[in-house]
């Protein structure tokens, strides 16, 4: 499902304009994406986090020149479905 999709689905759920679902949508994303850059995890009760994982240095090796390198340390975004939501998904995938 695309950004689109989403929000045409909510809109006739709703019966709001999909130009005000638009913006809330991607200024949705814009504050998550902000508050992750920002280190702050986001938590949705019965939807999921958003978190941020963090990777420690670890030593990597170029193949195609064989040679060793240095990966460094580095925060990754990630998703974590709270139970609800995993549930939910099981039920429906039978």
């Amino acid at each position: 499902m695309t950004k689109a999709e989403i929000v045409a689905q909510i809109a006739q759920k709703t019966g709001i304009e999909k130009v005000a679902i638009q913006a809330t949508v991607e200024e949705f994303m814009n504050v998550v994406k902000e508050s992750l850059a920002d280190g702050e995890n986001v938590y949705l009760r019965g939807f999921g986090s958003f978190i941020i994982k963090k990777r420690a240095e670890k030593t990597g090796r170029n193949i195609s020149k064989n040679t060793t390198i240095i990966i460094p340390a580095h925060n990754i975004p990630s998703f974590k479905p709270a139970k609800t939501f995993v549930s939910d998904v099981k039920k429906n995938n039978k």
